[in-house]
């Protein structure tokens, strides 16, 4: 299970913007965080990855609190999670083409070896093609999740999936294929997903269960 206990996060202590919320992703289960642009809700996906210290609170991790975050966190957690960004272009380096994206975390977790064939396979599974468009930037980070130096979801074959705002910048059919992909995968693997978004009937069509960000903040 990944827990988020009474988290308060931020970037300014004096003005967190995220304050004392709690939220449970069973495993392989799939659960929508849906709120407005700006609410706090990809600063709380942010904590969960383990990609932003919170001020406050905790995150278990398969009964496992975590203790150190980013590159100071345990191979094993860090690993864990694999995390695809709104914006493709920012969390992937511009000088790496395609196959290098996808195969960047393997090789950075010394598994460079497996490469070649893994390179193909994600490819195929999210649908790649020879193009640089917004779409194909995102479908290499959904098979790398190239965040800096983060490995993701299908190249370490991570247990959770935290998907903020992944669809935002696509189509409606680049959109069905991705979600596609995603289900795939986890019904592969049985990993749980925190799907970020604003998009309401995406959400609810996509995941298990929706949460609204001001039912958090409420509680």
């Amino acid at each position: 299970m990944l827990e988020l206990r009474s988290l308060t996060a931020g970037y300014d202590r004096r003005d967190p913007v995220v304050r004392e919320v709690s939220l449970t992703v069973g495993p392989g289960e799939s659960v929508g965080l849906l709120g407005p642009s700006g609410c706090g809700k990809s600063t709380l996906a942010r904590v969960a990855a383990l990609l932003h210290r919170p001020d406050r609170g905790q995150v278990v991790i398969d009964g496992e609190p975590a203790r150190g975050w980013r590159h100071r966190a345990r191979r094993a957690q860090r690993t864990a999670f694999g995390v695809v960004f709104q914006q493709p272009r920012l969390s992937a380096d511009p000088r790496l083409t395609l196959t290098q994206l996808i195969a960047e975390p393997l090789r950075a977790t010394g598994r460079g070896a497996e490469a070649p064939d893994r390179v193909r396979e994600l490819a195929r599974t999210v649908g790649l093609g020879g193009t640089c468009s917004p779409a194909a930037r995102t479908r290499s980070a959904t098979a790398s999740s190239n965040a800096p130096a983060w490995p993701g979801p299908w190249s370490l074959r991570p247990r959770w999936l935290i998907c903020d705002e992944m669809t935002a910048m696509l189509d409606a059919s680049t959109t069905a294929a991705l979600v596609t992909a995603v289900e795939d995968y986890r019904a592969d693997s049985g990993a749980g997903l925190l799907a970020v978004g604003h998009d309401k009937v995406l959400l609810e069509r996509w995941c298990d269960r929706t949460v609204h960000w001001d039912e958090l903040t409420r509680a």
